[in-house]
């Protein structure tokens, strides 16, 4: 190559960061093109009267994921911030004067399990031994195929692996096969919900996010989720990786099936390479034109989307009790809250709902004296969206927080502000207001998913709604996959 290559990354989330930091890093001129103000996507902070709050993520699950990623650049996650485990983990509200906290050793784990179910820590062993065993393969080898074929999966020993990994089982079976208990049962499928989709139609493959939720643990990173965009972003800067934001690509130009140009609200961009992080649906059906389209608008109806959320951000001028970092509120029924969001898709009934309080364990998120507080709840994508919706759950969530943890925090509102479908639209682009991609159902797994591969030649597509899925540690080795494919691709040329 007489001169570098100049590769476009459109969006600057987790799956961009990762690929314009790792394609600099092997000499490549990379500029990375983003619609809002800052990097980091979904996981944007924002701040008012001395209250930092993160938008997007709130879990830190998969640690040895981001080590592993920081490695890459002879770094390691201490470089940029301070990692706390979580002890207990996270409660579970189940009623009134009714809960569990979930702790962060074996040995007290063991000793939970054995109280609700005496004689369930046999079952308990074998769960997580089959938990690790998936996490280890699935981790450092499933999720790192590009998915390009369903012959990437024709290898003996991983057909080997993909029996033991229980890809056509249901969580749903696997948990109540070995548990009789109803709360830890709930405690189990639990970790489900961040793939967005119900127990019964996700593979039993995904207990592995048990053993990365009961062994790896639940971690924060203190001053926030942001700290690790905000290291990923220094790591891309060192590599050469220039920022441009506040430029909403509007048009990528294409001729005769090579990407030339990328057209935004601030000028023409030429380009040797694209990397889409934006929203897949997005720029496969606004951004190209339809001979290069991978999809068509009737496929993207069909596909079965993860949740999205309401949202509340909430200044609070006093200090909360009986409550934790984080916050699981199961008093109501699950499988009637899914039904709602998967089968009959409506503005819940009766949503369960989580609460998160980084104030709890972070000072420097919240003024002295004060409590940073936010409620979500997760609601079918493309419901009808708008302020007296809203409203009415805000008052249902603090009837219910009141009643439940004893905390009345009605007088103590110095600000709120609400997040859903029509922002989740508005800021990124999300395809029916969803939060967080595509479900991890069966017919959506691997090579099911949509194709990192694009009919355009020197284009590659990222992030939550293609190859491994959504959540953070997924989107940090979308990235280092899709580096990887252009790496061979441009080296070849």
């Amino acid at each position: 190559m007489d001169k570098k290559p100049k590769i476009t990354v459109i969006g600057a989330g987790f799956a961009g960061l990762s690929a314009a930091a790792l394609l600099a890093k092997d000499g490549f001129e990379v500029t990375v093109l983003e619609k809002n103000e800052m990097a980091g996507g979904r996981a944007r902070t924002w701040e008012k009267d001395g209250f930092l709050f993160d938008m997007g993520p709130s879990w830190y699950w998969m640690p040895d994921v981001f080590e592993n990623y920081f490695k890459l650049f002879n770094r390691t996650t201490s470089d940029f911030y301070i990692l706390k485990r979580l002890n207990p983990s996270y409660r579970i509200y189940f009623g009134k004067n009714d809960t569990i906290d979930v702790p962060a050793t074996l040995e007290n784990l063991y000793k939970l399990f054995e109280e609700l179910e005496p004689g369930s820590t046999k079952n308990l062993d074998s769960f997580l031994a089959q938990a690790q065993y998936k996490y280890d393969v699935g981790m450092n080898e499933y999720v790192f195929k590009p998915s390009h074929s369903v012959m990437e999966y024709f290898d003996p020993r991983l057909a080997v692996s993909g029996i033991k990994l229980q890809l056509l089982g249901n969580m749903r079976k696997h948990v109540y096969k070995l548990f009789k208990n109803e709360k830890l049962r709930k405690l189990l499928e639990f970790p489900v919900l961040f793939l967005g989709a119900t127990p019964q139609n996700t593979p039993a493959l995904y207990s592995l996010m048990n053993y990365a939720d009961l062994v790896l643990g639940t971690w924060y990173p203190m001053g926030g989720m942001h700290k690790i965009v905000s290291a990923m972003q220094k790591i891309a800067e060192e590599q050469g990786v220039k920022f441009i934001f506040n430029t909403e690509v509007k048009k990528i130009i294409v001729k005769e099936g090579l990407a030339e140009e990328v057209s935004t609200n601030n000028g023409t961009y030429k380009t040797d390479f694209i990397v889409a992080n934006a929203d897949y649906h997005h720029i496969d059906q606004n951004l190209l034109d339809k001979p290069y389209r991978n999809y068509s608008a009737k496929y993207w109806d069909s596909r079965t989307m993860a949740p999205s959320c309401l949202l509340f951000y909430i200044g609070l001028n006093k200090k909360l009790n009986n409550i934790l970092h984080h916050n699981l509120f199961f008093d109501e029924n699950f499988d009637a809250h899914a039904e709602e969001i998967y089968t009959n898709p409506k503005w819940p009934s009766k949503p369960l709902f989580y609460a998160c309080c980084p104030s709890i364990t972070d000072a420097s998120v919240a003024p002295e004296g004060c409590e940073n507080l936010f409620f979500l709840i997760p609601i079918a994508p493309g419901l009808k969206d708008n302020e007296s919706e809203r409203e009415k759950y805000f008052d249902l969530l603090i009837d219910r927080f009141k009643d439940l943890t004893g905390n009345d925090i009605n007088d103590a509102i110095l600000f709120k502000r609400s997040y859903a479908m029509n922002d989740f639209v508005e800021d990124y682009h999300a395809f029916k207001g969803n939060a967080y991609g595509l479900a991890n159902t069966l017919k959506q797994t691997a090579f099911l998913k949509p194709s990192m591969k694009s009919k355009v030649t020197n284009l590659l597509y990222t992030g939550q709604l293609t190859v491994p899925g959504p959540g953070v540690p997924p989107a940090i080795i979308s990235g280092q996959v899709v580096a990887k494919e252009i790496k061979k691709k441009l080296k070849k040329a």
